[in-house]
């Protein structure tokens, strides 16, 4: 089954060219079934080409799930047009007293930022305050992981003195959970940041299991045991070329960036990067879905706070 969109968000184009299957809110109003209903929060400047990544991860299924996106209302991004944002894009208040089966927020470019200088750091806290209740499952990535931890478990980030940047071995260490079914136990993935967090940090909390880690690149992927938070560092999602326009664009400011580890062959910014973590990308998006999201969540939405009472 696709993923159920708006006609004319410009995502659309580009997965029917690439062979995915796209439903339109036209023919999804005669299915009678309940598609999975997933918010995304994107945090990125660059809108469009987050919403395609996503939106290509979350095809890839069996389900039908209807994606909405949601930008913040204290901070107006300026790197896309305003019309895209009114056309395509809801804030808090307009969906405060709905329920989601889902919520992904997404990364931000907030490096050696502290939280509480965050501009919509305020906001941000009422929207991951409001998921306990109206939300099944929520998906926190990259930048977005070190802000659920500090803001769900008052677990401090720690910045880094260099930029992590490259495609790291990351080794699966509860081979038993859905979220692996299908991985090696090595995967590769796309890393693409300047801060991390310990690892006895998480270990200290009773409420979160430890599920991946990486030799360089610390703790990978961290879940609330009651799987109604997961905690992303890295980049499955990606593009094959998303860390080589990272590498040119902060060469072209006179940044002096490292070359990306294990992406260009020869560590060769001239040739074409491999790409070795499409698979278990799409494998982790589809596990998410299905396993955290589909199998658990309640058939009436609105049960999901009686959920969230329960856990409590």
């Amino acid at each position: 089954m696709p993923i159920k969109i708006q006609d004319s968000l410009p995502a659309k184009k580009i997965l029917e060219n690439e062979n995915i299957f796209v439903m339109t809110e036209n023919r999804a109003m005669h299915q009678d079934i309940r598609p999975l209903k997933v918010l995304v929060l994107n945090l990125m400047p660059t809108k469009i080409v987050t919403e395609t990544q996503i939106l290509r991860k979350l095809s890839n299924t069996p389900l039908q799930v209807e994606v909405e996106f949601m930008q913040t209302a204290s901070y107006q991004p300026r790197h896309v047009e305003p019309s895209h944002l009114d056309a395509f894009y809801t804030v808090f208040d307009e969906v405060k007293n709905r329920k989601f089966d889902g919520l992904i927020i997404t990364g931000a470019p907030l490096d050696h930022v502290d939280f509480e200088d965050v501009v919509y750091w305020d906001e941000l806290c009422k929207i991951m305050e409001w998921s306990k209740t109206n939300v099944h499952c929520t998906l926190h990535m990259c930048w977005a992981s070190y802000a659920g931890l500090y803001y769900h478990y008052g677990i401090p980030k720690v910045d880094l003195e260099k930029k992590l940047s490259g495609v790291y071995e990351h080794y699966v260490i509860k081979k038993n959970s859905p979220l692996f079914r299908g991985f090696d136990d090595i995967f590769y993935a796309p890393q693409s940041r300047a801060m991390t967090v310990k690892k006895e940090d998480i270990e200290k909390v009773p409420e979160l299991e430890l599920l991946a880690v990486s030799d360089i690149a610390g703790v990978t992927l961290v879940k609330s045991k009651d799987s109604r938070r997961l905690f992303m560092t890295c980049h499955p999602e990606y593009d094959s070329d998303t860390l080589s326009k990272e590498y040119f664009r902060d060469k072209e400011k006179g940044m002096n960036p490292d070359i990306p580890v294990n992406y260009f062959p020869e560590d060769n910014p001239a040739k074409k990067p491999i790409v070795r973590w499409r698979g278990a990308g799409q494998l982790f998006y589809s596990n998410w879905l299905n396993y955290y999201v589909y199998q658990s969540t309640p058939y009436d939405a609105m049960r999901i706070s009686e959920e969230s009472k329960k856990e409590g």
